[in-house]
Formats: structure tokens, sequence, C-alpha cells
């Protein structure tokens, strides 16, 4: 049953199709707007291709996240989902993968002409792959609770745009990054890992069902993830730390790009 097709994609490809236009199309339009306003009318002309990127990058961040947390929130209640965690499926939940995997797509896509690390790329990647999949059905009742991990990008991209507006080390980064560790920590490493458990309990619950590939694609999937949200935690952490020491206060960061 999970290796068929996608035969739930049909009433919802054209939203997928929509939400890649459009989170391309908030990237190349309302970034600037964004920029401008928050450096400055003059300041978006002067920065690099690279710095562009990045602030292209963060911003269409900011609005798939404000936009899929409400959504998975939304989910998490489905009883069809609930019966069976590996095959069920909630109509009412395309919506959901359909933007999320367009958002992914066209995360993996920007990654790679933007590189900031291959990190960003395995995780824009694998996040499509394993949405994308849900429309199998498969695996559905766990996407929607992975995806309030997004519940943390929203305070780790007002850490970066607090960076690039010369207040690196102000009171607001350190209340900012506070909020971003404490719920980096509660919605990624410890719902997420308790969610990770159940899932492997679900996957090897019907690991006859499912082929090999499948079974250590998903398996590997969740523990690359997982990893790297481990890897993140300690990057921000240091980074955190670096920006309140007195050296870091004592020259605060300033650039643009």
């Amino acid at each position: 049953m999970a290796d068929a097709p996608l035969p739930h994609i049909s009433p919802h490809l054209s939203t997928l199709v929509l939400s890649v236009v459009a989170f391309t199309t908030l990237q190349q339009l309302a970034t600037p707007l964004v920029a401008r306003a928050l450096l400055g009318s003059g300041a978006w002309s002067k920065l690099s291709r690279r710095a562009r990127g990045g602030w292209r990058t963060r911003v269409v961040s900011m609005a798939h996240a404000l936009l899929i947390v409400p959504l998975a929130f939304r989910c998490l209640g489905s009883p069809q989902l609930d019966r069976d965690r590996a095959f069920g499926w909630d109509d009412s939940a395309g919506t959901l993968y359909a933007v999320t995997s367009g958002y992914f797509l066209w995360d993996t896509v920007d990654s790679l002409l933007v590189y900031e690390g291959v990190g960003f790329v395995v995780h824009g990647a694998a996040c499509f792959l394993i949405y994308i999949s849900a429309f199998r059905p498969f695996l559905a009742y766990y996407g929607a609770r992975f995806l309030l991990w997004e519940l943390s990008t929203p305070f780790l991209n007002i850490h970066w745009f607090i960076d690039k507006t010369g207040r690196t080390g102000s009171r607001l980064q350190l209340v900012n990054g506070a909020l971003l560790l404490t719920t980096f920590a509660v919605v990624r490493l410890l719902y997420g890992g308790i969610m990770s458990y159940q899932f492997f309990q679900t996957i090897i619950g019907v690991r006859d069902e499912i082929s090999a590939a499948t079974f250590y694609g998903y398996a590997l999937g969740n523990i690359i993830l997982q990893s790297l949200n481990w890897f993140w935690f300690t990057r921000m952490i240091s980074a955190l730390r670096k920006r309140f020491t007195p050296a870091a206060n004592g020259q605060q960061n300033g650039k643009h790009d």
C-alpha cells in the first residue's frame, strides 16, 4: 500500500504548484521591500548577490513558518490519521502537505543556489521527499507533528535580521535568543524526540507491509534530521555565546551583507 504512487495528490496538485510559485514570487518581490524597510531605502542596491540570497531565504522561510504552523495544528486532532498512523489519510491534511512540499522544493533549489552548507541542502531535499510521500498515503499522521518544528523558525530568522541590522549583542537579541533556544529545545529536541520514538514504533510495526528501501529510507531520514537538529542547537548556543562576550558587545555587527 505504501509503495503505490501518490493517489491523493491530484486534488492538491494545483495547491502545490501555487505554493512553489507563491514562494518564488515572494522571494523576488517581497524580499527587497522587507530589506529596505529594515536597512534603509538605499541599502538593498549595495548588497552583494550572496547577501541578497540570504535575505530572500530568510523572508520566505519566515512566511512558510507563519503559514504552516497553524495548518499543522489544524491536523493534529484528525481521527482518521490517529486510527492508522502508518497509512491513514485525511483529505483536509492535503493542503498542509501541498503547501509545505512546494516550500521544501523551493528551499532545496534555493539552498543549492545560495549554498550556505550541505546541511541545508540535505534538510530541504529530505523534507520534500518525506512530505510529498504523505500523499501515498504514508505517515501523514507524523508529518503534521514534525512540521511543528517550524515554531522555532521565526525566532531563528529574527536573530538573523537583528545581526544584519547592526543590533548584534542587543537586549532584543538576548531575549529573542532565549526564546529561540527554548522553543527549539522544546519542539525539535524534546517533542521531536518523543515523536521520533513513536515514529520508529510505527514503521517497525508495518515493516512487513513496506519495502526495505522505504523502511530504511525513512529511518535514515529521521535520524539525519534529528542529528541536524542537535548539531544546529549546539551551533546556536555557540553563536549566542559569542555575541554576548565583552568583545562582541564592544563591536556590534553593523554589516549589511
